[in-house]
């Protein structure tokens, strides 16, 4: 057999399509998948940037769909199975899981990244991946879908459940005025969520027209592209000057941490989910005068995959426009440009 390939980021900038020894079973609970589609996510740009510190070279990549090929002898999943992937693995058993926090896993860690035992998990931009603790952490499809469905459930391994767990930390109702700060795929995502829970207005934060159009698409009411003081005071002049209800943080950054805080009306709630980079910082002396609600963190989107999965099979929800540019795994060098330079809002890849 050929051995697989599988991206893998050496530094800063420089990021390759190398071969690596396939993937094997070691553990009765473990399957090997074969990958049909992964993705470039903005946050493997805070490695790919410098912001995270690349020590050694390792893989890089946590979304991906694909099929059983494999399983140990404990997994009730079959080879065949197409499957969906959380951006980590669970075992589905441990207190953390079963309160509903797989991304907290005892046994658990994150694609690309090490569990928490210290071992390196393979990364999602790869030909293969093993899975540890599959029944735990892949989420079963009855049928293998249609091509065209492809692109929107590969959102569901985390950019469309990330910005879900964000409208709902932002407590977002029916009716709601809800401003989003960030216009990558987590934030248009963000806006299909506050929709699809009834807000009435959606402010987009965004300064480029490929994704003003998208959010407008999404559902989006108001766009303002202006920002620090200047964005804060055309959003509340579009809310009557109080600001809003809710606010969806969909970046990670110190300023965008401040411009969501801001736009806030006094006991607004904020719902974070941007991976921080650099040092966000939570202004406790304004969410104390405000009354402000904070809540967010990493999206335990596995449970969001059922929750979200039949609002994709019936076209209720196209969370897959977000994809705007598809390229072969040969090409991921030129998907991470694009990312890194906003030509792309969100590149798919076929291995």
């Amino acid at each position: 057999m050929v051995p697989m390939r599988s991206t893998i980021i050496h530094a800063a900038g420089d990021v390759r399509l190398d071969t690596i020894p396939d993937p094997t079973i070691i553990a009765p609970t473990d399957a090997i998948v074969r990958i049909i589609r992964t993705c470039v996510c903005g946050s493997d740009l805070w490695a790919y940037r410098g912001t995270e510190h690349t020590d050694e070279p390792h893989p890089i990549g946590h979304e991906f769909i694909g099929v059983v090929e494999d399983t140990g002898t404990d997994v009730a999943l079959k080879p065949g199975t197409f499957v969906i992937s959380p951006f980590s693995d669970s075992d589905g058993t441990c207190q953390h899981c079963t309160n509903g926090i797989f991304t907290s896993c005892e046994q658990g860690g994150f694609w690309g990244g090490l569990n928490r035992s210290g071992e390196q998990l393979g990364g999602a931009q790869s030909e293969y991946i093993r899975v540890p603790f599959a029944d735990g952490t892949l989420v079963a499809l009855d049928d293998h879908p249609d091509d065209t469905m492809l692109a929107s459930l590969l959102t569901l391994s985390d950019v469309m459940g990330t910005g879900h767990h964000a409208a709902l930390m932002a407590g977002v109702k029916p009716g709601a005025n809800v401003v989003v700060v960030g216009d990558g795929a987590v934030g248009l995502c963000g806006i299909l969520a506050a929709k699809r829970l009834g807000a009435g207005r959606i402010i987009a934060m965004s300064r480029h027209e490929p994704r003003q159009k998208l959010a407008l698409e999404f559902g989006a009411t108001d766009i303002v592209a202006e920002r620090g003081k200047e964005g804060v005071a055309h959003v509340k002049e579009l809310l009557g000057g109080i600001g809003a209800d809710s606010a969806l943080e969909c970046v990670g950054t110190k300023g965008s941490m401040g411009q969501a805080l801001s736009s806030l009306r006094p006991g607004g709630h904020l719902g974070f989910v941007g991976v921080p980079a650099g040092a966000p910082e939570l202004p406790v002396g304004a969410i104390f005068s405000k009354n402000l609600r904070v809540s967010g963190g990493v999206a335990p989107v596995r449970d969001y995959i059922r929750e979200l999965l039949p609002d994709v099979m019936d076209g209720t929800l196209n969370p897959g426009r977000v994809f705007d540019t598809e390229m072969s795994l040969n090409d991921v060098s030129s998907a991470y440009t694009a990312m890194d330079e906003r030509t792309a809002i969100k590149v798919m890849l076929t291995p």
